[in-house]
């Protein structure tokens, strides 16, 4: 299996909000933010695994300012992390107002992929090269994210009176 490095895999998509994307102030609906998030991870898990993925989590999904409707959002997402069959992709969201050209960082995701064969079953995927020290240290915050998951599993099989 060929190695691929961030940079293969990593994509940049931009959105114009329109009025069908917001609620009634004009604010745009988190759902729509999520939706693309995930649309965003899934195509570079898909370019990265070259095979089906499918969504196993989204953890630490933050909204940190409003988007409003005519606004231009990107997308920016990139692999921070690869398993055997799972991987890590962080999504970056901004907003920029078209008018003024102020851009504001709105968002942040993690996903969780795992890419599949034919049977549904997980498929091994290439290893990911990290070529800057900004790669290299969202690898490393990956791994402690991922000790941070298995704790949590751990402790959700754990009795109740533990």
């Amino acid at each position: 299996m060929k190695e691929r490095t961030v940079k293969e895999t990593s994509l940049t998509v931009s959105h114009l909000v329109m009025p069908t994307d917001t609620n009634p102030a004009g604010n745009v609906h988190g759902g729509v933010i999520m939706k693309h998030i995930d649309n965003s991870a899934g195509i570079v898990a898909h370019r990265h695994a070259r095979a089906n993925v499918v969504t196993a989590s989204i953890d630490r999904l933050d909204f940190h300012y409003p988007a409003f409707v005519g606004e231009l959002l990107t997308f920016k997402a990139s692999l921070n992390y690869v398993g055997r069959s799972s991987m890590e992709i962080g999504v970056r969201v901004e907003a920029e107002n078209l008018l003024s050209g102020d851009v504001r960082h709105i968002a942040s995701a993690y996903l969780t992929f795992v890419s599949l064969d034919e049977n549904h079953k997980p498929r091994a995927v290439p290893p990911v090269v990290f070529e800057s020290g900004d790669e290299c240290r969202r690898n490393q915050e990956a791994m402690e994210r991922i000790k941070m998951r298995r704790l949590e599993k751990q402790k959700e099989k754990m009795p109740a009176d533990c």
